[in-house]
């Protein structure tokens, strides 16, 4: 089966600043008829209904859990979201933390995880798998590709906080470009999948703190959302 994955940047919407101007996030305090209609160009880019986008209502936690149909309401309280329904996109919004879209391609299985450090330090990623297995994915055959994020290099953290991140996801820890401690989430979700068996990790190396056509809450404080979506699509390979 055919994998689709789309990131999305922050340019070729309507928003007003600071969310100029493809912000997707409607809990940012952006003008809801612009987000909607941003919405809307991204349904109609992706060639997909508006109901076939499943979002989730994000809280950093560990929540997955498994569509099997078209929504009109967000996921409440959800962080992971599952299908192994063609043309369902799955729709992780960020502005530093890492989204995770993940595909087992031969069962037709998807996820898509919003990690950030508080989900990825209580196993969102590791709930996420676990929802893909109950649908019939096999983690051996999972490939997942972990977004663009803030880089450890300007994640800047107290040391007793990257000291607990650490103990949770080993891995996470570095130095930042001051030589302050930090953290890298991908490096640390990318030793949890290894561990947890899956062999095909991708990482798409961009810094939103530093990429100024991404949105990050570091760098900018209120800002838009950008967009991590994954589906399996309905067409033919090709």
């Amino acid at each position: 089966m055919r994998i689709r994955r789309v990131i999305t940047t922050r340019d070729g919407g309507v928003s007003s600043a600071p969310y100029e101007s493809f912000n997707l996030g409607d809990h940012v305090g952006d003008d809801p008829a612009a987000v909607a209609a941003n919405r809307a160009r991204l349904a109609e880019e992706l060639g997909l209904d508006h109901d076939r986008l499943v979002w989730m209502e994000q809280v950093h936690g560990r929540t997955a859990a498994v569509v099997d149909g078209p929504r009109e309401a967000p996921l409440e309280a959800t962080d992971a979201v599952v299908t192994a329904v063609p043309g369902l996109a799955l729709v992780v919004l960020v502005a530093d933390c890492v989204p995770v879209l993940l595909a087992d391609p031969e069962a037709g299985v998807v996820g898509a995880v919003h990690a950030g450090r508080v989900g990825a330090r209580v196993g969102v990623v590791p709930a996420a798998l676990a929802a893909m297995k109950e649908a019939g994915a096999d983690v051996a055959r999972v490939e997942v590709l972990l977004g663009p994020s803030v880089c450890g290099e300007c994640y800047e953290v107290p040391q007793a906080m990257q000291t607990d991140v650490e103990r949770h996801l080993p891995g996470s820890a570095c130095r930042t470009r001051k030589g302050t401690p930090g953290i890298d989430l991908r490096a640390g979700l990318w030793r949890q999948l290894a561990d947890a068996g899956v062999s095909r990790i991708g990482i798409d190396p961009r810094c939103t703190n530093e990429e100024r056509s991404l949105f990050s809450h570091r760098r900018e404080g209120t800002t838009g959302r950008l967009a991590a979506i994954t589906w399996v699509d309905q067409g033919e390979n090709r």
